[in-house]
């Protein structure tokens, strides 16, 4: 199973458990570290995240996993808030952030340049378009590797 599917299986697996607790699930990382994997999983909640949370969503979504057994051999669970760089997963991530600055690094080259750094002007059914600079670019969504929020100075 690719990665992508894999993330996108474990998100549709977890979110019910971590809406349980009153959370969201913002997105899920899933990457080798040697012969051990990480999972990682940010949660969102009205009034932010903390300690306590984190440990609340991880003893319910390893009630989850434990029974599923979705990840072959051993690995770690982390759960953390998005935090103030926070990652971008899906569009509506961006559309929340419509208005604030982001980074954006592809998977290939747009207009010859992989990264990106601008202001969200609005999202598409399959774009992001930032202003960059003078100029506005059109990312399509499909090429974005990874996207966070810029921390406000």
């Amino acid at each position: 199973m690719a990665v992508s599917k894999k993330v996108e299986a474990l998100a549709d697996m977890l979110a019910p458990a971590v809406t349980a607790v009153g959370f969201e699930l913002w997105g899920v990382e899933l990457f080798q570290q040697g012969r051990h994997s990480v999972l990682r999983l940010f949660i969102d909640g009205p009034e932010g995240v903390g300690v306590d949370d984190c440990a609340r969503v991880s003893h319910q979504a390893s009630g989850v996993l434990d029974v599923e057994d979705p990840i072959s051999g051993e690995y770690t669970l982390e759960v953390s808030s998005p935090g103030w760089d926070r990652p971008l997963f899906t569009l509506a991530h961006y559309a929340r952030f419509v208005g604030s600055e982001v980074t954006v690094r592809l998977a290939s080259p747009l207009n010859a340049r992989r990264r990106y750094k601008g202001v969200v002007q609005q999202v598409t059914d399959d774009a992001v378009v930032l202003q960059v600079e003078a100029e506005t670019v059109s990312v399509p969504f499909a090429m974005i590797d990874k996207g966070n929020v810029v921390p406000a100075a």
